[in-house]
């Protein structure tokens, strides 16, 4: 099964639970999904690797939100913010540890070959995408900019 597929089988269980803040963020997440699989040249066809990168977008998007609510002495919205990214990172894979990362980061560079900065653009582009969904890309490329330089 999809993401896609799940996501729309658990809008379906949302509404029968009665589950407001869940189907809200399923509803919002399915909303890009749609958007993503009828952009031009994707031929109505959405990967899970695309639907993930959606996912972490969206999930990053909600603490960045929550935060600034938070910031703005909005805790009511900031707790919105916060359920519905918590819904949305339950699709999302485990998260890699700080030492998993630099691990699989490592690899990375020793399979690209990568011994400088000039190489840097070469091991982003694998780490993005072998990565996606379990690391932030801010902080692959912080570690990929400190092992290089």
């Amino acid at each position: 099964m999809t993401l896609f597929e799940k996501v729309s089988n658990d809008i379906i269980a949302a509404m029968k639970a009665k589950d407001k803040v869940r189907l809200e963020a399923l509803r919002n997440i399915k909303k890009y999904f749609i958007e993503a699989k009828t952009a031009p040249g994707a031929g109505d066809e959405l990967s899970d690797a695309a639907a993930l990168k959606i996912l972490s977008k969206l999930a990053k998007q909600g603490r960045d939100t929550a935060q600034l609510y938070r910031e703005q002495q909005r805790p009511d919205l900031a707790e919105q913010e916060e359920a519905q990214a918590t819904v949305i990172e339950e699709y999302l894979p485990k998260a890699l540890s700080p030492e998993e990362l630099e691990k699989e980061v490592r690899g990375i560079i020793a399979e690209t070959g990568a011994t400088s900065m000039k190489d840097m653009g070469k091991v982003m582009g694998l780490a993005s995408a072998r990565l996606a969904g379990r690391a932030d890309g801010k902080a692959i490329s912080v570690l990929v900019k400190q092992l290089l330089g």
